[in-house]
């Protein structure tokens, strides 16, 4: 490992380190083991069954937003790759979904495009379901309304240059007259690999298709975190309980601040059982559940997929394949 490297591992140790200590300050190891080994089996091995059918479902909704080019069992497993690959530091996963994309003819500049158009719709699920679950508050509210508005105007944005795409190119012609040096960079192949991503955002059924794969996916998540409730015993209010556990977790693994969300999804789960008035011990126990159940099935089928598609660890996270592969998919 590079210098580089291990920083960053170690710095995502010494974050997860203190999130622990944070969350188990007041909760004993014993009561929380306790209580996870006491969960239902029947409801524990459902949750597993919907967090495999959420990456299924995520699989189907790549290959529509990349026009069927990526048949729909090639695309789950490279899905399932990227969630493996994000609970390393940095969320690598992002990067290696792209670039096994181009094992299929799929330009990196396309695979690219339709992950941010998944992240901007994913983010407006999240935040609808923050806002929905904290009425009550209104200062998070008024946050979560921000961040819903900006997600929402991005991908008003992309709709607009999906459809008229014409209009991004004389925007690029333009840049390009006004910064000629700009025109040594390939910057014209670039836009035509985003353009070509988004194009099924131009077409309303594919459009109604992502839309409707997009709102599934989440469903089953929050039926899989509604099991995990039930296994676990706990009683509270599930209408607010489950979608803001599920979009708090969300949101603490989008940010690469430790491995494998350790700590931060942990915390997520926490904040989240607080707001909702659960018991510190079931909120910790159910934070630990929830994320052992994810890390865990992202491993199992992030591996399948990586001997699926015939890849190591090596080759579709290291750097020098990323940029191997990018040199070969963006023309000059």
């Amino acid at each position: 490992m590079k210098r580089r490297q291990i920083l960053i591992l170690l710095a995502s140790l010494v974050v997860s380190a203190a999130l622990l200590l944070l969350i188990l300050r007041d909760i004993p190891v014993n009561d929380v083991w306790t209580s996870i080994k006491a969960a239902d089996p029947v409801m524990l091995l459902l949750a597993f069954g919907l967090v495999a059918a959420s990456l299924l479902l995520r699989g189907i909704r790549w290959s529509v937003l990349l026009h069927r080019r990526i048949p729909i069992v090639p695309a789950t497993h490279m899905v399932n790759v990227m969630f493996l690959g994000n609970q390393l530091p940095l969320r690598l996963g992002e990067v290696a979904r792209s670039v096994l994309a181009t094992r299929n003819r799929v330009p990196l500049g396309t695979a690219a495009s339709s992950i941010v158009v998944e992240r901007l719709l994913d983010t407006l699920i999240v935040v609808l379901m923050i806002s929905a679950s904290v009425g009550g508050s209104p200062e998070v509210s008024e946050r979560a309304a921000l961040f819903g508005l900006l997600a929402l105007f991005s991908f008003v944005v992309l709709l607009f240059f999906a459809r008229y795409p014409q209009l991004a190119h004389r925007i690029l012609d333009g840049l390009l007259r006004l910064l000629p040096i700009l025109g040594r960079l390939p910057l014209k192949a670039l836009l035509n690999d985003l353009l070509a991503g988004l194009q099924p955002l131009a077409h309303i059924r594919a459009l109604l298709s992502i839309l409707f794969w997009t709102a599934v996916a989440w469903g089953v998540s929050l039926f899989g975190y509604y099991c995990l409730h039930l296994a676990l015993g706990i009683k509270t209010d599930y209408l607010r309980s489950v979608p803001l556990g599920v979009s708090l977790a969300a949101l603490a693994l989008a940010l690469p601040v430790s491995i494998a969300g350790l700590g931060s999804f942990e915390g997520a789960i926490v904040v989240s059982g607080n707001i909702v008035g659960m018991e510190p011990l079931e909120s910790v126990s159910l934070g630990f559940l929830f994320h052992g159940v994810s890390v865990l099935s992202y491993a199992i089928w992030g591996t399948i997929g990586l001997l699926a598609l015939g890849v190591s660890p090596a080759s579709a996270f290291r750097a020098e394949a990323r940029k191997d592969n990018t040199e070969e998919t963006i023309p000059a």
